[in-house]
């Protein structure tokens, strides 16, 4: 497990004495392994080493036999969350480059609560993790925890300064729609389109004022309809270049451009329409807009919704210490390598796979290893 190894031998074994009969590395690759076959708990990695023993001894030298469920739960209480998410990185840039290129043209950054995390005995709350989402690849980037007592506005630039934006379009929705957010994104060589809603209630007027104002026409529209479930949307999108006196006024960084989306929804007959507002810190036009502002929305039905749905990630309950984040940060690393599998099938399936098949499961990680 050379390629595994080069990135995760960073991490410190946070066990002393005893405590270290099982190797890090090859508790971590196990850990990563069973979550891979759909482990949802510590208890889950320990049954699936015994059950699959044969064919990690294939990969591992596992002088120990298989680590029982304390080890694997001991581990993840005290691993370094910031170490474990440095390797996350490191790995996943390169293997991301084994299938295509690293660059990440479009990254959407959301927040998630797992509800079950909360410990109502030392009285701490859920673990809210804000998640950077490659549109286009479809891959987690990254995470970052949400401080207690905090908020996902002072999450996202820490998380945004960990990431290489060179290059790369920045989408949020409104509630990052902050001063401080566009200026961490220009500063590390990205550009942003954000949603504009009532947060910033003075930037949204003069925005809203500007495009429904039928004397100042946008410099470019465009419109898509999509139909599928008996519903039917209509969206049209304009796009405004001349903001120059709005970026003077509001003091925002970087603003370059303007736009409106009027999404229609027609279901059983009956329509509702929405407006939307958005800025952005370079020229694009209305069918690119279009197209960045309902793929940021890939983040909630291609993320959020695999790892509540598939992964079962609202139910899981580990509580203590590092547990809930590093755990969290593995499904998100068994969901990337599940995702850049080119074998037919639904993310579901394969994590099924992977768990019944072993020559797919022995393929995933000579993937990895």
């Amino acid at each position: 497990m050379e390629r595994f190894a080069a990135y995760f031998s960073s991490v410190a074994d946070p066990r002393t004495g005893n405590a270290q009969r099982h190797d890090l590395l090859e508790v971590l690759f196990i850990s990563l392994c069973a979550s891979l076959c759909g482990a949802e708990s510590c208890v889950d990695m320990a049954d699936f080493a015994e059950a699959k023993e044969d064919v990690l001894r294939e990969f591992l030298k596992l002088e120990s036999g298989p680590p029982s469920h304390d080890t694997f739960s001991r581990i993840f209480r005290l691993l370094d969350p910031a170490q474990f998410h440095s390797a996350f990185q490191g790995f996943m840039t390169a293997f991301a480059a084994t299938r295509t290129s690293t660059r990440a043209g479009v990254l959407a950054l959301d927040g998630k609560s797992l509800r079950r995390s909360f410990d109502r005995a030392a009285g701490a709350s859920p673990l809210h993790l804000v998640s950077a989402w490659a549109s286009e690849e479809r891959l987690v980037l990254g995470q970052m925890k949400v401080t207690a007592g905090g908020n996902e506005i002072a999450a996202v630039p820490a998380l945004l300064r960990l990431l290489d934006l060179d290059g790369v379009t920045v989408t949020v929705d409104a509630m990052h729609c902050q001063r401080a957010t566009a200026g961490t994104i220009m500063a590390e060589g990205g550009d942003y389109v954000m949603a504009v809603k009532a947060n910033q209630p003075a930037l949204h007027d003069d925005i809203r004022l500007l495009m429904d104002d039928a004397g100042a026409p946008a410099d470019d529209v465009a419109e898509t309809v999509d139909a599928d479930h008996g519903r039917i949307e209509t969206r049209r999108a304009e796009v405004i270049g001349d903001v120059g006196w709005l970026a003077e006024s509001h003091r925002w960084p970087g603003l370059a451009a303007v736009g409106k989306i009027t999404a229609t929804r027609e279901i059983d007959g009956r329509a509702t329409t929405a407006l939307r507002y958005y800025i952005a810190s370079r020229p694009l036009s209305a069918a690119e807009l279009n197209q960045l502002a309902r793929g940021h929305w890939g983040i909630e039905n291609r993320l959020h919704w695999v790892l509540d749905v598939v992964m079962n990630e609202d139910q899981a309950r580990a509580r203590k210490d590092n547990a809930p984040e590093n755990l969290a940060l593995l499904r998100r690393l068994a969901l990337n390598i599940i995702k850049r599998n080119a074998d037919k099938g639904s993310n579901r399936i394969k994590f099924k796979r992977a768990g019944w098949d072993n020559r797919f499961l022995k393929k995933l990680i000579s993937e990895i290893a």
